[in-house]
Protein backbone atom coordinates (compact mmCIF):
# COMPACT_ATOMS: atom_id res chain seq x y z
CA UNK A 1 0.00 0.00 0.00
CA UNK A 2 1.46 3.29 -0.95
CA UNK A 3 1.26 5.66 1.05
CA UNK A 4 -0.12 9.64 -0.38
CA UNK A 5 1.96 12.96 -0.22
CA UNK A 6 -0.43 15.23 1.97
CA UNK A 7 -0.44 18.92 0.94
CA UNK A 8 -1.96 21.49 3.73
CA UNK A 9 -3.05 24.27 2.14
CA UNK A 10 -4.39 27.96 4.22
CA UNK A 11 -6.81 29.95 2.69
CA UNK A 12 -6.22 31.49 -0.68
CA UNK A 13 -7.55 34.78 -1.41
CA UNK A 14 -11.45 33.51 -1.90
CA UNK A 15 -10.66 29.76 -1.78
CA UNK A 16 -10.95 28.83 1.60
CA UNK A 17 -9.29 25.25 1.46
CA UNK A 18 -10.12 22.84 3.96
CA UNK A 19 -9.00 24.56 7.92
CA UNK A 20 -7.25 21.04 9.22
CA UNK A 21 -7.00 18.15 6.36
CA UNK A 22 -4.71 18.09 3.88
CA UNK A 23 -4.74 17.01 0.19
CA UNK A 24 -3.94 13.66 -0.43
CA UNK A 25 -1.84 12.79 -3.44
CA UNK A 26 -1.44 8.92 -4.56
CA UNK A 27 1.15 8.67 -7.30
CA UNK A 28 1.00 5.51 -9.44
CA UNK A 29 -1.88 3.81 -8.07
CA UNK A 30 -2.64 1.93 -11.34
CA UNK A 31 0.05 -0.12 -13.19
CA UNK A 32 1.77 1.17 -16.22
CA UNK A 33 -0.16 -2.05 -18.02
CA UNK A 34 -3.36 -1.32 -16.78
CA UNK A 35 -5.61 -1.27 -20.27
CA UNK A 36 -8.31 0.62 -19.14
CA UNK A 37 -7.76 2.82 -16.12
CA UNK A 38 -11.37 4.55 -16.28
CA UNK A 39 -12.96 1.75 -15.15
CA UNK A 40 -9.71 0.37 -12.86
CA UNK A 41 -10.14 3.73 -10.92
CA UNK A 42 -14.71 3.15 -11.18
CA UNK A 43 -13.55 0.01 -9.98
CA UNK A 44 -11.84 1.02 -6.74
CA UNK A 45 -14.01 4.10 -5.97
CA UNK A 46 -17.14 1.54 -6.15
CA UNK A 47 -15.31 -1.00 -4.08
CA UNK A 48 -14.70 1.35 -1.46
CA UNK A 49 -18.29 2.60 -1.47
CA UNK A 50 -17.59 5.91 -2.77
CA UNK A 51 -20.26 7.12 -5.46
CA UNK A 52 -21.76 10.03 -7.82
CA UNK A 53 -18.40 8.23 -9.98
CA UNK A 54 -18.22 10.43 -12.90
CA UNK A 55 -15.81 10.92 -16.03
CA UNK A 56 -14.56 14.03 -17.48
CA UNK A 57 -11.56 16.35 -16.98
CA UNK A 58 -10.70 19.13 -14.00
CA UNK A 59 -12.26 22.57 -14.76
CA UNK A 60 -10.22 25.46 -16.44
CA UNK A 61 -11.29 27.76 -13.21
CA UNK A 62 -10.55 27.55 -9.83
CA UNK A 63 -13.53 26.28 -7.80
CA UNK A 64 -14.25 24.28 -4.81
CA UNK A 65 -16.70 22.07 -3.43
CA UNK A 66 -18.77 22.69 -0.10
CA UNK A 67 -20.80 19.86 0.44
CA UNK A 68 -18.16 17.15 -0.79
CA UNK A 69 -14.66 15.51 -0.28
CA UNK A 70 -13.99 14.77 -3.52
CA UNK A 71 -11.19 12.16 -5.32
CA UNK A 72 -10.15 12.28 -8.87
CA UNK A 73 -8.25 9.34 -10.47
CA UNK A 74 -6.31 10.05 -13.08
CA UNK A 75 -6.74 7.80 -16.08
CA UNK A 76 -5.50 9.07 -18.72
CA UNK A 77 -3.19 11.19 -20.24
CA UNK A 78 -1.22 13.97 -17.93
CA UNK A 79 -1.93 17.76 -16.52
CA UNK A 80 -0.65 20.66 -14.31
CA UNK A 81 -3.47 21.20 -11.91
CA UNK A 82 -3.68 24.25 -9.49
CA UNK A 83 -4.55 22.92 -5.99
CA UNK A 84 -5.14 25.69 -3.32
CA UNK A 85 -6.66 28.40 -4.78
CA UNK A 86 -4.98 30.75 -6.76
CA UNK A 87 -1.75 31.50 -4.61
CA UNK A 88 -2.02 27.60 -4.36
CA UNK A 89 0.76 24.79 -5.95
CA UNK A 90 0.93 23.88 -9.29
CA UNK A 91 0.82 20.31 -9.74
CA UNK A 92 1.58 17.45 -12.45
CA UNK A 93 -0.16 14.81 -12.23
CA UNK A 94 -0.45 11.57 -14.95
CA UNK A 95 -2.51 8.60 -15.65
CA UNK A 96 -2.22 6.28 -13.03
CA UNK A 97 -2.10 9.11 -10.05
CA UNK A 98 -5.23 10.26 -7.61
CA UNK A 99 -6.00 13.15 -5.84
CA UNK A 100 -8.67 13.21 -2.82
CA UNK A 101 -9.59 16.99 -1.84
CA UNK A 102 -10.93 17.75 1.11
CA UNK A 103 -14.00 20.33 0.78
CA UNK A 104 -13.30 23.34 0.38
CA UNK A 105 -9.90 22.99 -1.28
CA UNK A 106 -9.66 24.67 -4.45
CA UNK A 107 -8.69 23.69 -7.60
CA UNK A 108 -8.18 23.83 -11.58
CA UNK A 109 -6.61 22.74 -14.44
CA UNK A 110 -3.58 25.26 -15.63
CA UNK A 111 -3.12 22.92 -18.99
CA UNK A 112 -3.15 18.87 -19.79
CA UNK A 113 -2.33 16.86 -22.70
CA UNK A 114 -5.32 16.65 -25.70
CA UNK A 115 -6.61 12.97 -23.97
CA UNK A 116 -6.46 14.28 -20.48
CA UNK A 117 -9.30 12.36 -18.55
CA UNK A 118 -10.51 12.00 -15.00
CA UNK A 119 -12.92 9.74 -13.10
CA UNK A 120 -14.05 11.11 -9.97
CA UNK A 121 -16.51 10.84 -7.16
CA UNK A 122 -17.49 11.18 -3.90
CA UNK A 123 -18.25 9.83 -0.17
CA UNK A 124 -21.63 8.45 0.32
CA UNK A 125 -24.00 11.39 1.05
CA UNK A 126 -22.07 14.01 -0.16
CA UNK A 127 -22.52 15.89 -3.50
CA UNK A 128 -20.46 18.14 -5.07
CA UNK A 129 -21.46 22.03 -5.57
CA UNK A 130 -19.24 24.34 -7.52
CA UNK A 131 -17.90 27.48 -5.88
CA UNK A 132 -16.32 30.42 -7.50
CA UNK A 133 -16.93 33.03 -4.76
CA UNK A 134 -15.92 33.23 -1.21
CA UNK A 135 -17.86 31.19 1.09
CA UNK A 136 -19.85 32.60 3.24
CA UNK A 137 -19.45 31.77 7.47
CA UNK A 138 -22.10 29.15 6.96
CA UNK A 139 -20.58 27.15 4.35
CA UNK A 140 -17.28 27.69 6.36
CA UNK A 141 -18.89 25.59 9.18
CA UNK A 142 -20.11 23.10 6.59
CA UNK A 143 -16.63 22.65 4.96
CA UNK A 144 -14.82 22.18 8.71
CA UNK A 145 -17.92 20.10 9.75
CA UNK A 146 -18.53 17.60 6.76
CA UNK A 147 -18.13 13.54 7.55
CA UNK A 148 -15.01 12.20 7.12
CA UNK A 149 -15.17 9.30 4.67
CA UNK A 150 -15.80 6.03 6.03
CA UNK A 151 -12.65 4.60 3.82
CA UNK A 152 -9.85 5.40 1.87
CA UNK A 153 -11.20 5.73 -2.32
CA UNK A 154 -8.32 3.61 -3.42
CA UNK A 155 -7.41 1.09 -0.07
CA UNK A 156 -10.27 0.88 1.14
CA UNK A 157 -11.63 0.85 4.82
CA UNK A 158 -8.23 0.07 5.82
CA UNK A 159 -5.99 2.86 3.62
CA UNK A 160 -4.36 5.73 4.66
CA UNK A 161 -7.09 8.59 4.48
CA UNK A 162 -8.88 7.06 7.14
CA UNK A 163 -6.27 7.21 9.69
CA UNK A 164 -4.33 10.82 8.64
CA UNK A 165 -7.76 12.38 8.34
CA UNK A 166 -8.70 10.74 11.66
CA UNK A 167 -4.94 12.08 13.06
CA UNK A 168 -5.23 15.14 11.72
CA UNK A 169 -9.36 16.09 13.30
CA UNK A 170 -7.80 14.95 16.45
CA UNK A 171 -4.65 16.61 16.43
Amino acid sequence: MKQPEMLFFPASEWVPNHPFLPVLVYRDVLAAGEKDRARAFERLFYDAGWQGLWRNGVFSYQHYHVGAHEVLGIAKGSAELLIGGPDGRALQVRAGDCLVLPAGTGHKQNSGSDDFRVVGGYPPGQHADIETTAATPGELKIIASLPLPKSDPVYGSDGPLVSLWRKDIQG
